[in-house]
């Protein structure tokens, strides 16, 4: 019988399994933004340094990871926030230190990536958005009783903009540079959310709440979901001999 992954995250693991876990979930993140949601498994096994068997341990099929990559980037983005709220005495620098935490756990790359694939509303995944999305809005209370935030700016405004952040660049950019970009243009940008008394520019476009934000994803989360299963072909994995997850197994057993 298969374990499913959520059932092996409450599970205790050794040392050596849990950096094996972690380190499969940090490569399988930068893996499916960079090639895509049908990225072949063993390539992720392989640049995480492990052999396909030991993926396949932790993570029972593609579904699987990809919940687990997705919700382990949720859970540490509001572990983030909660940081930024409870150790920075500035709420405008917490909400900065927030954003950049954000670009590093690549969150806002990763869900686009899989959007079409994953189950936001998932009850699991729901939880965990919804509770990183309260102190989301803390911090950014925070900064507007402060008076260091302009009180156009929105909770989604930061989600948004650190989204168009995380997206990789198009072109030959390095992986470590296009991060370091990303930082720099996030430096620049946090000027322009602090308030300028006596120099007021108002800021064209609607102003979205995280509720309507949210509300909105999931909406399209469905619509992209049907397209994709109209459009698709069988995947990779389901393609004999190469993505076959049985002969990928086989593979990888001693003989």
């Amino acid at each position: 019988m298969l374990i499913s992954s959520r059932d092996m995250e409450t599970r205790p693991l050794r040392a050596d399994a849990r950096h094996n876990r972690t380190r499969l979930l940090d490569t399988a993140r930068d893996v499916f933004v960079e090639l895509g949601s049908r990225a072949p498994l063993d390539e992720i096994a392989r640049r995480a340094g492990t052999g396909i068997g030991t993926l396949y341990r932790h993570f029972p099929d593609r579904q699987a990871l990809q919940h687990a990559v997705v919700l382990d980037a949720l859970q540490r983005t509001a572990e983030e926030a909660r940081a930024a709220l409870d150790q920075e005495r500035d709420p405008f620098r917490a909400l900065v230190r927030y954003m950049h935490r954000v670009l590093d756990i690549r969150i806002a790359a990763v869900i686009p990536a899989l959007f079409s694939d994953i189950d936001l509303e998932e009850p699991q995944m729901r939880q965990v958005r919804y509770e990183g999305s309260a102190v989301l809005d803390d911090l950014v209370a925070a900064a507007h009783r402060a008076g260091t935030l302009r009180k156009d700016v929105t909770s989604a405004d930061i989600g948004l903009l650190t989204v168009r952040l995380s997206r990789p660049l198009p072109g030959p950019f390095p992986r470590q540079q296009n991060d370091e970009l990303a930082h720099r243009h996030l430096d620049l940008l946090v000027e322009g959310l602090r308030p300028r008394p006596g120099r007021p520019v108002a800021i064209s476009g609607p102003a979205m709440t995280m509720s309507e934000l949210q509300r909105l994803t999931v909406t399209d989360r469905e619509a992209a979901s049907s397209t994709a299963r109209r459009t698709r072909g069988k995947s990779s994995d389901e393609r004999a001999p190469q993505g076959d997850m049985a002969a990928e197994k086989r593979r990888s057993s001693p003989r």
